[in-house]
């Protein structure tokens, strides 16, 4: 794991260090050379006595003792030369850059573990294999580009991929992104992005940490240690963004419920990262904005006014702010109109606030005071300016760095004139600034900002729940799915609402139950897994001769080995379902009913347990959740009854971690309660 020798290492040796600066070991001393590491610096190579001016050892074994190894020969002689740096050299940290272990072959792996074996013997640290090493201020142990300019206050950066690190941060250092120290984990053999950043979580400084990590993820080994450590950093103040690759479900597989189909892997990493209060994001532009963003003080609420001379980016930007839930608030008072008068003829203070493109450092300067000193339906300004090149513009670029520095209100500089004012922004980030080439990108980053919520408290709360009574139901079961009994007494025994029902094997039982449930009555077949596909649900029964001769034909469908029977209920169609994914634990989706569920997909998800304040969340964040609300006159649902079936729901999965896949499909929802009308739950013991 992290230790100090990884972190502040006093020796650094170069294994297969090299004169030739096209290969890794001759580029990554050139780099540490070039970074100044302070401490002493060896290296081995068996054919060198010199390599770039460092006396070169032919063998390793004749080394001094050593803090960090960071290696750059053939896979497989690593394990052993491990090996002799631990017994021998006292070596406690490893960057291995060579590549050739588990992600090539099963002979690979077998070198991989054997290494993994023989540091954690002695509780070293490893990064890699496979990887472009690490990037700190205390040294400079890539054999890649670029290394830029390290900022105690830029971002700490895990990837794990050595390339696109490279490529994310070629992509923010052009807009003024700064970086704190770069992580690259390669294959991730003994720590990967999880252990890293918890190592960053438990020494965490507010005083001398970087308060922004970047993570790119192709693979979460360990769900819980990266949602109780993202969640832990940013609730001392950190901001923590993250791409996770290889979301597609090409290879979809197939499933027996409404849940299994809906809940995939990537749907259990958007769970995580909102538990967590980790900002996803989808490509590397798409991380480098919201980083961007980061950098800049928050806003305190979701108004934006956007400042420029520019009429097409403004209107692509408002748009692009409206779709992810923020405002551009309609300005028009006195105060505008005051404003408006200080402007050229023909600028427009509505916001959009349009200067012109003849307008003046001084125009912009009026107008951003306004804003953050008299506008208060504005939270925080973003300022398109580019330029034709008809003249130079250092002015506005001074103007705008001062109004930064100065203005309560956050300001966001959009400056898409990258080639025809390079002098001017090259000047710009000089000062410390951090800004955007696109305005939809920016609009997009900043919204999923807002949109994402703190981290989720894993404490559900109390809830009266009779844990015995489904111990007893659970244990006395067999695996796959229960019968209707076996559910009635789990939603009882956690007191989720349910409908009436009755369970018929014969004809007149069946008259005799619609009759006590009273009509109108829905029959259903017990037995077969999809229902509706097989005819086996009848709506609206409304006399005794229909629920004889519905008996009569339902009982013969393939698999119906008797009939549910419950009273006709009214109100809104709702979906409640939950399903464990392997390494996150159960998951549990909710959504309306019907099309919203069938065609659309409009689902939300968390990891359990879900408290109370995350059901109202998961719930909110539904695309139609304006229906949940209420709209064109009707009734909405009550949000309290919807969010207490998902939290009691969690409640009965921890209590039962045997269930692997349940439905509550549909429920229906009122204004003053939510009922499970149908439910199946699978187990699986062992």
């Amino acid at each position: 794991m992290v230790n100090e020798q990884l972190l502040n290492p006093k020796s650094i040796v170069i294994i297969g260090g090299s004169n030739d600066i096209q290969k890794p070991g001759g580029t990554v001393l050139r780099n540490l050379i070039e970074g100044n590491f302070k401490g002493d610096l060896y290296v081995t190579n068996l054919k060198e006595t010199e390599v770039q001016g460092i006396h070169s050892y032919t063998d390793p074994k004749y080394l001094p003792d050593v803090d960090l190894a960071i290696i750059a020969i053939a896979a497989k002689f690593i394990p052993d030369t491990v090996e002799m740096l631990i017994r021998e050299k006292n070596t406690r940290a490893f960057i291995i850059l060579s590549a050739g272990f588990s992600e090539e072959n099963k002979e690979g792996k077998i070198l991989e573990q054997r290494i993994v074996s023989t540091v954690n013997s002695v509780d070293g640290a490893l990064i890699g294999p496979n990887c472009i090493g690490v990037l700190t201020p205390q040294y400079h142990g890539v054999f890649t580009k670029p290394i830029p300019k390290l900022d105690p206050k830029g971002c700490d950066f895990i990837s794990g991929s050595g390339a696109t690190a490279c490529f994310i941060m070629e992509a923010g250092i052009p807009n003024g992104l700064t970086f704190a120290s770069v992580f690259s984990v390669g294959n991730s053999a003994q720590m990967g992005v999880e252990e890293v950043l918890q190592y960053m979580d438990e020494s965490y400084d507010t005083e001398k940490s970087s308060s922004i990590k970047l993570l790119y993820i192709e693979n979460i080994s360990k769900p819980e240690l990266l949602l109780k450590h993202a969640s832990s950093l940013i609730m001392k103040g950190c901001k923590i963004a993250a791409i996770k690759a290889g979301s597609s479900e090409a290879g979809s597989r197939a499933a027996s419920s409404h849940t299994g189909a809906l809940a995939s892997s990537d749907v259990a990493v958007n769970a995580l990262f909102r538990k967590a209060g980790i900002v996803r994001c989808y490509g590397r532009e798409d991380l480098v904005s919201v980083a961007s963003v980061f950098m800049h003080p928050q806003m305190k609420g979701k108004n934006m006014a956007i400042i420029t001379h520019a009429g097409g980016p403004a209107v692509m930007l408002t748009d692009a702010l409206s779709y992810g839930g923020m405002n551009v608030p309609h300005i028009e008072n006195e105060t505008s109109r005051e404003l408006l008068s200080q402007l050229y003829p023909g600028s427009s203070v509505a916001n959009p606030i349009d200067f012109l493109a003849t307008g003046n450092a001084e125009h912009l300067g009026k107008i951003l005071d306004y804003c953050n000193s008299k506008f208060d339906e504005v939270d925080g300004m973003a300022v398109i300016f580019g330029t034709p090149g008809l003249n130079r513009v250092f002015d506005v670029y001074n103007v705008l760095d001062e109004k930064i520095r100065t203005s309560a209100k956050p300001i966001f500089p959009i400056l898409p004139s990258v080639y025809t004012a390079h002098e001017e922004i090259s000047d710009f980030i000089s000062k410390g600034r951090v800004f955007f080439q696109d305005e939809v990108l920016f609009g997009n980053a900043i919204a999923r900002v807002y949109n994402t919520p703190p981290p989720f408290s894993d404490q559900p709360g109390y809830l009266a729940m009779d844990q015995e009574m489904v111990r007893e139901i659970i244990n006395r079961a067999a695996d796959g799915y229960l019968s209707p009994s076996e559910i009635r007494g789990l939603l009882d025994a956690c007191g989720i609402p349910r409908a009436g029902e009755m369970v018929v094997t014969d004809e007149r039982k069946a008259v005799e139950a619609a009759r006590q449930l009273g009509y109108p009555v829905v029959m259903k077949v017990v037995g077969p897994v999809h229902k509706s596909d097989v005819g086996g649900v009848v709506l609206n029964v409304k006399s005794d001769s229909e629920a004889s001769n519905e008996f009569l034909r339902m009982i013969k469908i393939q698999e119906t080995h008797s009939i549910l029977i419950q009273p006709m209920l009214s109100g809104t169609e709702l979906f409640v379902g939950a399903k464990f994914e392997s390494k996150f634990g159960h998951m549990i989706l909710c959504g309306l009913g019907g099309i919203f569920i069938e065609v659309l997909k409009d689902i939300s998800a968390g990891l359990v347990p879900v408290s109370r304040y995350e059901a109202i969340s998961m719930i909110k964040s539904l695309k139609s959740y304006k229906i949940i609300q209420g709209v064109r006159g009707q009734n909405g649902i009550s949000e309290t009854a919807f969010a207490d079936v998902i939290v009691r729901l969690s409640g009965l999965l921890q209590i039962a971690p045997e269930i692997i896949e349940l439905d509550f499909n549909p429920l229906l929802g009122n204004q003053d309660s939510v009922v499970v009308v149908d439910a199946r739950i699978n187990i699986k013991k062992g």
